[in-house]
């Protein structure tokens, strides 16, 4: 039997092992994030609208893509799925199991490309052919990401969208009865079924989960089943965890993504933190997210305006943005209202003013800067502190392998 200080760190361990199937079911059952009631399992959903500051349901947005996003079960057999042919127009479908591991993403990068008929199926069917998507939980979220050249282009997105299709059983969504503002003994119980209902792959920190549920003297993680020590000692650890915060390494003013991004294996607690921050991340060789040093650990406060100099265009195959957001007090990060409404600049971004070779200069700062800076100004929040995500889609080489670094975002 633990004692209080390992039945805490066990608590702390076990809160954030969970934390991803609890975000992806509650995410499941709650209303859809593009508005409307909870779908159906194995049905898209379709956002037809770009993101915008009254985006807040999913952290970290971006403006570049509309989103199509559906939960599969394969208990009751194989869920077909099939993807449209959008030709050099940017599209990815990322499948991710109930633990948020991205077990395939459907793509350019993709032999033979992403378009035609796919099958999902369960860990634990038979053989199957090429065409075969074999998830690691019987359970998955899938996420569609198709690039969006302005508003003239929503209409043609659109149409990429509803080709898009998804055919097996259907199921009303299940129910979630916690979130991560649960108490814990109602957090703990619904991890329970989830873990039972989709098996996990990778299993460092579920020791520390059965060791929770072994502290108390019943099976349902209720208050009553455990000594007031031990309850006590568990929310300590409860509290730990739901404070516990990423802390980026910059290199030259900017943090650079781990190569476990989406492919986390055992590395529990940085799942866990992505879950929170931005949820549904790619892989970096699909794209990479980057996060300006600011002031430090990833915020500007600062009035005034800072610059962002690109000497060339950056190296990706698909495409790249600089998105501002405002920061929440929770660690989330959710676009803000300006005066452009522009959220992002980009290399689609139109009217920019360019030097030789493609160079650009971005001015960022919470008023506008004049004269010729207008074109290139990216708007910050009016006050608070503000973030700036870089992200790169399909990587060259030089910019996957390190040997490609930004500029710092420097004050003027």
């Amino acid at each position: 039997m633990l004692d209080a200080a390992g039945l805490r760190q066990a608590a702390r361990d076990a809160w954030l092992y969970v934390l991803p199937p609890i975000e992806l079911a509650a995410l499941r059952a709650g209303p859809s994030p593009f508005g409307g009631a909870p779908a159906p399992v194995n049905l898209f959903r379709h956002g037809r609208q770009l993101a915008g500051p009254a985006s807040r349901a999913v952290t970290s947005p971006n403006n570049d893509t509309l989103y199509s996003s559906a939960f599969i079960d394969t208990t009751k057999g194989p869920v077909r799925l099939e993807v449209p042919d959008c030709g050099r127009r940017y599209l990815s479908v990322q499948v991710m199991d109930m633990y948020t591991n991205n077990n395939f993403i459907l793509g350019r990068r993709t032999p033979g490309g992403a378009a035609g008929v796919w099958r999902l199926v369960s860990p634990d069917a038979g053989p199957g052919d090429a065409r075969d998507l074999r998830l690691e939980t019987p359970h998955a979220w899938v996420l569609a990401r198709i690039l969006v050249d302005g508003p003239a282009d929503l209409p043609a997105v659109r149409a990429v969208q509803d080709g898009l299709l998804l055919q097996g059983p259907g199921f009303p969504p299940p129910v979630a009865d916690a979130d991560r503002n649960s108490a814990w003994p109602s957090y703990f119980a619904a991890a329970d079924r989830l873990l039972a209902s989709d098996p996990p792959k990778f299993k460092k920190g579920l020791d520390a989960f059965v060791a929770v549920r072994e502290a108390g003297h019943g099976d349902d993680f209720s208050r009553a089943g455990y000594t007031a020590e031990a309850a006590g000692a568990i929310e300590a650890g409860v509290a730990e965890a739901a404070g516990l915060r990423a802390r980026p390494r910059f290199v030259e003013g900017w943090a650079y993504p781990p190569s476990d991004l989406g492919e986390y294996r055992d590395n529990f607690i940085f799942r866990a933190i992505v879950a929170r921050v931005g949820l549904g991340a790619l892989n970096p060789a699909e794209a990479m997210y980057l996060r300006a040093e600011g002031n430090g650990g990833g915020h500007f406060e600062a009035d005034g305006l800072y610059h962002l100099g690109l000497a060339r265009p950056l190296p990706v195959d698909g495409f790249w943005s600089l998105t501002m957001y405002e920061a929440a007090g929770d660690g989330r990060s959710f676009l803000t209202e300006n005066p452009l409404q522009r959220y992002a600049i980009g290399d689609r971004t139109p009217g920019l003013r360019r030097g030789p070779g493609g160079a650009l200069d971005i001015w960022i700062g919470r008023t506008d800067p004049g004269g010729e800076r207008t074109a290139n100004w990216l708007p910050a929040p009016r006050s608070g502190p503000f973030a700036l995500t870089l992200r790169a889609y399909l990587p060259r080489a030089e910019l996957l392998g390190g040997a490609y670094r930004l500029p710092p975002v420097t004050r003027v």
